[in-house]
């Protein structure tokens, strides 16, 4: 019996040590993630109740879960709160955090020190942050009233987490909080890929900072841009522990999502199908926007 050559022998131990690699990822991801896609998919399908749940003889109820939801006079009111909650806080994030990336952008001392410490809102557990800011914000004792009231500037608190039209406000402006320093690391580390070379040449030709923005930095920063704004409006959607605590939905559903929406279906009123078929649509709608940011990028860097 021969032995294969000596480069067949090689290719094969290549592709037994990818194989190796591989197939680790793929089992995690089957088990993890593609089981319970999969398991809530077919619970969307069927009603839960609590005694089912336990006893796994669900009936089968078609499409009846989707449309009771999509019906709904609550799914539209979640629909947008979603949208405006989404689209708030992605545009605060991000500009703030490309405003933070090209100010640190440059040398200067303690900034070092100062991009670690930027971190700390985005390595603080949610549920911290969003307790320390519904006391910061509390209408009474909160520190910003009493701020805004030591200066004078409004003549009674503002009801931050009690107003319907200020709750809203309120979360997206904690959850722009929490994920500014996301943004400004990934922007950042965008920027330091950026030849300085370019912006020297650039110098010379009489370009300004607007000028070198425009034709330099924003288009040679648009891979980190589209992968920031995807990651954004995913992570966005699927807010939950935020405004659960501090906001729990209300006042009158003002911050009621659609990722909160499927958390009171499924427990707090345990319709565990009409929940997973929220859930469901949640899914879609985060997978239609990802796919339309990265083609909309696509198109941008071919441009």
């Amino acid at each position: 019996m021969t032995c294969p050559p000596a480069p067949t022998r090689t290719r094969l131990r290549a592709l037994l040590a990818q194989w190796g690699f591989a197939v680790p990822a793929v089992v995690y991801l089957l088990l993890f993630f593609g089981y319970p896609i999969a398991e809530n998919v077919v619970m969307s399908f069927q009603q839960y109740t609590p005694a089912t749940f336990y006893t796994g003889a669900a009936p089968f109820v078609g499409l009846r879960n989707y449309t009771e939801i999509l019906t709904s006079g609550l799914f539209s009111q979640a629909l947008l709160t979603t949208v405006w909650f989404t689209a708030g806080s992605v545009a605060g994030q991000f500009l703030l955090g490309l405003a933070l990336a090209l100010f640190f952008r440059r040398s200067f001392p303690l900034g070092g020190l100062l991009r670690s410490l930027l971190l700390l809102p985005w390595l603080l557990p949610l549920v911290v942050s969003a307790t320390t800011w519904k006391w910061m914000l509390d209408a009474d004792d909160g520190v910003v009233n009493n701020a805004l009231r030591a200066l004078h500037l409004v003549p009674s608190g503002i009801p931050w987490l009690t107003g319907t039209a200020q709750a809203l406000v309120s979360v997206t402006l904690v959850n722009i909080w929490v994920g500014i320093p996301f943004n400004a690391a990934i922007l950042y580390s965008g920027l330091q890929n950026i030849p300085e070379r370019l912006y020297e040449a650039a110098e010379l030709d009489g370009a300004g900072p607007v000028a070198s923005f425009r034709h330099i930095t924003w288009p040679l920063l648009r891979p980190a841009v589209s992968v920031v704004l995807v990651l954004g409006v995913v992570y966005t959607l699927k807010v939950l522990d935020i405004i659960l605590v501090v906001t729990g939905g209300g006042p009158a559903d003002a911050t009621q999502t659609l990722a909160t929406r499927s958390y009171e279906l499924s427990f707090q009123r345990f319709e565990f199908g009409r929940g997973a078929a929220m859930s469901n649509v949640l899914i879609v709608l985060s997978l239609v926007l990802a796919l339309v940011f990265l083609r909309a990028g696509r198109r941008a860097a071919h441009a």
